[in-house]
């Protein structure tokens, strides 16, 4: 068996580890330049940060959310740190004189109505549960910022570079056999179902969502059932500093059962809906591969 770490399930709801020797990787395109849209945008959530990050033109995003600095979940912690920090309170955001503020369906319900009441737009964005929500949310992104343009051209990207991930000999089966099964299995024993961007990324990766495939398509998998669905691949949460007992089931004895090689996943590669995705998919098909070379 082999196991990965990635995102716990309940880090999808803020928008939404590793191989020895880790593969290349490329960052998304950025847009090129376009005047159009809002001057000065304010972004208040992890996953609209990266979205206008990659989209905004240069000068109009002024600033973005303190988590976009947190390198364990923002994979632009570096360009992060070029722009004025908030903490998503709407006094501070008032402050900056926003003309835009992005945000996500989630952040609180008050900021967003205090925002709307002093006369500033608010966009919101909902949380991504498929690949098709990816393209989705750039072009929201791109339609809230003038960009639509730049907003295309990323999605003809992202999809040209996921149809070269998709196209490996082995992704779907085969001469080598089906699909190897994985297993996501986060803090306090939860796992993603269909209905999941986690699910999509498997399956693009060319692995199966075993617990899914066994009825569990969302919330608690016992470990028994986890022992019982004996997967291929083992995908659990990555620890975050300090003592957690919702973390403690991953270091069960049934969980180190499973265990074999280790192979690591990003959790900033996982958390949102962003072009980032494709770097999860990329390592999560290198697990793929590594199961094969075991089988």
């Amino acid at each position: 068996m082999l196991v990965a770490s990635a995102c716990l399930a309940g880090a999808a709801q803020l928008c939404a580890g590793g191989a020895s020797a880790e593969p290349e990787r490329e960052e998304p395109e950025r847009a090129g330049p376009e005047r159009a849209g809002p001057e000065r945008v304010v972004s208040i959530n992890l996953c609209t940060d990266q979205l206008a990050m990659l989209l905004a033109r240069e000068d109009q995003l002024i600033s973005v959310s303190r988590i976009a600095l947190d390198r364990r979940v923002s994979p632009m912690a570096d360009e992060a740190e070029h722009y004025t920090i908030n903490s998503g309170r709407a006094e501070e955001v008032h402050v900056l004189q926003p003309d835009l503020v992005v945000a996500g369906i989630y952040t609180s319900r008050e900021t967003v109505a205090m925002l709307r009441r002093l006369g500033i737009e608010v966009v919101q964005f909902d949380i991504v549960h498929s690949l098709a929500d990816v393209r989705d949310r750039m072009r929201e992104m791109g339609a809230a910022l003038g960009r639509q343009d730049a907003a295309e051209a990323m999605v003809a990207r992202f999809d040209a570079d996921l149809a070269a991930l998709r196209s490996a000999p082995d992704g779907q089966g085969g001469p080598e056999g089906p699909a190897p099964r994985a297993a996501l299995y986060y803090a306090n024993g939860y796992t993603s179902g269909t209905n999941s961007l986690a699910n999509d990324i498997l399956a693009a990766a060319g692995l199966r969502n075993a617990p899914a495939e066994a009825g569990y398509d969302w919330g608690k998998l016992p470990l028994e059932m986890l022992a019982m669905i004996d997967p291929d691949l083992v995908i659990t949460a990555r620890r975050y500093p300090g003592g957690s007992r919702a973390e403690e089931v991953m270091d069960h004895p049934v969980v180190n059962g499973l265990r074999g090689q280790g192979a690591g996943m990003t959790d900033q590669d996982w958390v949102c809906g962003t072009p980032f995705v494709l770097r999860a998919i990329a390592d999560m098909a290198e697990a793929r591969r590594m199961v094969r070379g075991r089988e």
